[in-house]
């Protein structure tokens, strides 16, 4: 097996933990062949095949002008708007961090080769490619083609992007390996640059997390040292002092209409990031503002209510408050850094595959193992 999967103790634990869980899945998902955006056409995409197409969630048609522009109703999410490109998107998230997991564990090439179908599918196949934007994600009919919110949508292909940088240079020709990279190089510019991208990034909530969590992996992919540097500063002087309260809470989340999901979330994201930006010179968790905000302090916050969610001492969520908590991939990659053993004990007895549709949308690491290899 290559170099880079010499065990290491957390890989260790998080390898026996979900080695059963893992496999289990990845022999399943060698029965499903790839099916990228093009295979769920809507009419109501204002762009073209390749490009990708979603409604914002929380709008619904008005009563009082059922013709008219749609309103906004936070926390209630709308079924009857078009998500089958999400839904592909998500499966994506699923299957190919799962068979790269399972190749890690076992070395088998099949999984690996599945991987790389996948990959070669959604980003290189000029048939079936999803094109480097998203300037039509959560649209709102009468008001706009595409939001900046919408750019969370692509926070399923974080973890496809690690899950890449594990394949691609032993399992796919050199030209079809720099199209994978240079297709998240475009698209992380166009998460740069554009309109919807740049709003998305100065967002003051779980929105700018998520576009620095995905913009984390997908320069860790493409070799881009220097956007790294920046998240990493942002982290430092943004994120900590602009979202977190001084008890480890985010204010901004517990003021939504789903405050558990969201305050989760947020969290969850964090965590990932931080795992994602440390490096053995700059490990992220131990930053601490002089204030002593920092990732621990979060997780300290919310653990008890990950434990014992009738403690919860604030609103409960809109939508799906039953559905929560899941095995949040804070408690572990927290407890590894933080040191509280409940911490991983709690996230080992969790949940690690829920199948609420509303969990599985802010559910941002399915695979830890992929984090600590």
């Amino acid at each position: 097996m290559p170099e880079p999967f010499n065990p290491s103790p957390a890989f260790a634990l998080v390898a026996a933990t979900d080695r059963k869980r893992i496999l289990r899945a990845a022999e399943r998902y060698l029965f499903l062949p790839p099916e990228t955006i093009t295979a769920n056409p809507s009419e109501r995409n204002p762009g073209g095949p390749h490009d990708y197409f979603s409604e914002g969630d929380y709008f619904w048609r008005n009563p009082a002008d059922p013709e008219g522009p749609y309103i906004h109703r936070d926390g209630y999410s709308n079924p009857e708007n078009f998500q089958g490109h999400r839904k592909a998107m998500v499966a994506l998230s699923v299957q190919v961090p799962a068979l790269t997991s399972a190749w890690i564990l076992t070395g088998e090439r099949r999984f690996a080769e599945h991987t790389v179908d996948h990959l070669l599918a959604w980003f290189v196949r000029p048939e079936t490619l999803m094109n480097p934007h998203l300037e039509y994600s959560q649209g709102v009919q009468g008001i706009t083609k595409g939001s900046s919110w919408g750019v969370i949508d692509s926070l399923h292909l974080t973890e496809v992007a690690r899950a890449a940088s594990f394949t691609l240079d032993e399992f796919v020709p050199p030209e079809d390996a720099l199209a994978v990279r240079e297709w998240f190089a475009s698209y992380l510019n166009w998460m740069k640059t554009s309109e919807n991208g740049a709003k998305e990034r100065s967002a003051a909530n779980n929105h700018a997390a998520a576009w620095a969590l995905q913009a984390s992996e997908y320069t860790r992919l493409i070799g881009d040292e220097e956007t790294r540097r920046e998240i990493r500063d942002w982290y430092r002087t943004v994120f900590l002092p602009d979202q977190m309260g001084l008890d480890g809470g985010f204010p901004r989340e517990l003021a939504r209409t789903k405050p558990y999901n969201y305050s989760i979330f947020n969290l969850d994201v964090m965590a990932a990031l931080c795992q994602s930006l440390s490096s053995p010179e700059e490990n992220l968790f131990d930053f601490a503002l002089d204030d002593g905000r920092d990732a621990c302090k979060a997780m300290e916050f919310l653990y008890p209510f990950l434990a014992d969610k009738s403690h919860w001492r604030f609103p409960k969520d809109a939508e799906h408050f039953d559905s929560w908590p899941v095995r949040s991939p804070s408690l572990l990659f927290c407890g590894l850094a933080c040191g509280p053993e409940e911490y991983i004990e709690l996230w080992k007895r969790l949940d690690p595959d829920p199948t609420d549709r509303e969990v599985v949308r802010n559910y941002p690491v399915r695979q830890p193992l992929l984090w600590v290899t």
